[in-house]
């Protein structure tokens, strides 16, 4: 039961229980979701100081929203997703920009090979698929970021977005294919 002060200074009990977030469940939701978190959001907004600062403030909404979470309605995942996504959307709107995911910074999440030649190759292919992404619309490369960098089910994604999970996969298979019709334009060009 949720305990509220009247305006006589009694405690009263209302029907409505709203648990709050203990300790050890933050921590395990935490380390749970914080790489998951980090890595859509610095897809988001390129920029490491930022996105730090981002996550705590999802870390911090999470403790401020649980009570309100409602497992009838999804599951945890999706529902933290959902706030990652808001905050990101109202640090664009705090900043007035309207970039949606630097491509660039996408290079940074494939992993450098040792040799010269390997790290030649990955840059090359790097150029070549911030380029192709460079084709999609705000809305695919949204869906694409929730899926691949936070490994999201297209019916969590669908939540987050408000879109049916059909939907979200009929986007992604058409996305992808996109994607994979520029990168191989991209190939019959250089040969």
């Amino acid at each position: 039961m949720e305990s509220s002060i009247s305006m006589s200074g009694k405690k009263t009990e209302s029907k409505n229980e709203k648990i709050a977030i203990d300790a050890g469940r933050f921590k395990q939701l935490y380390e749970a979701h914080y790489k998951q978190i980090y890595n859509y959001i610095s897809l988001r907004i390129n920029n490491h100081w930022d996105t730090g600062d981002l996550v705590s403030q999802v870390f911090e909404k999470l403790i401020e929203k649980y009570p309100s979470y409602r497992p009838d309605r999804g599951n945890l995942e999706a529902w933290l997703m959902g706030i990652a996504k808001n905050t990101v959307n109202d640090y664009y709107r705090k900043k007035q920009r309207r970039t949606f995911v630097s491509l660039e910074y996408l290079a940074n999440f494939i992993s450098l090979g040792k040799e010269p030649e390997e790290i030649l190759v990955v840059k090359e292919s790097n150029a070549k698929l911030i380029k192709a992404l460079s084709k999609l619309s705000r809305k695919e490369r949204e869906i694409i970021s929730l899926k691949f960098s936070s490994d999201l089910k297209n019916t969590d994604i669908a939540k987050i977005s408000g879109m049916s999970a059909s939907n979200i996969g009929v986007i992604l298979f058409r996305s992808m294919k996109k994607l994979r019709k520029e990168l191989e334009k991209g190939d019959s060009s250089n040969g």
